[in-house]
């Protein structure tokens, strides 16, 4: 299974591609943002140590072939505007996870479902991933209804599944097969 983007996906108005030290800057102020990493499993960059920190295990689980981090770039200002992911590879099953975010003056203009349909076509079609997974935080419904606009389902909710940010948290699990993805997306 290839864990790597050779080429970067192009959308109309996005590059989705892997992510390079010098996106550091730009991710710092999607990161930075409170309302952005609410949801997130880990912290709010509060210094450029938490980024280049974050790099590090990113590049980390890069080498280890178990993450494949993109940035999300805006066409027009050649801004990164956000980051996706898809993690925990499991290749003899061919299911992985997915995770997102966006900078949040980007919210509720279509681009983070832009950037997950190329990413996702990727990811079933040259990755040949049979299944990708989402987890979301009940208390985001955002969220969950761009991965049922996506065509997720959601499969069900796991109790007091993690404990982060100082709370157990519920999620909700979603999944998305390959054969429904080509169905809804006209492809073989």
């Amino acid at each position: 299974m290839q864990t790597t983007l050779s080429y970067a996906l192009h959308t109309p108005r996005l590059i989705v591609r892997m992510i390079e030290e010098s996106d550091l800057p730009d991710l710092y102020q999607v990161f930075s943002d409170e309302a952005v990493t609410r949801f997130l499993p880990y912290i709010t960059w509060t210094d450029t140590l938490a980024a280049h920190s974050w790099y590090q295990r990113v590049k980390e689980m890069a080498a280890q072939a178990t993450a494949m981090q993109c940035v999300i770039v805006d066409k027009e200002s050649n801004k990164v505007i956000g980051a996706c992911l898809l993690f925990r590879f499991d290749t003899e099953c061919e299911r992985c996870e997915l995770g997102y975010a966006l900078a949040q003056p980007y919210w509720r203009g279509g681009y983070m479902a832009e950037a997950l349909r190329a990413l996702l076509t990727h990811a079933f079609g040259e990755m040949a991933i049979n299944r990708v997974e989402a987890e979301v935080d009940p208390r985001n419904p955002a969220s969950a209804q761009l991965l049922r606009k996506l065509g997720f389902t959601q499969e069900g909710l796991l109790r007091q599944r993690w404990k982060f940010k100082g709370e157990i948290k519920d999620t909700w699990m979603f999944g998305l097969l390959r054969d429904e993805w080509q169905a809804a997306n006209g492809a073989n």
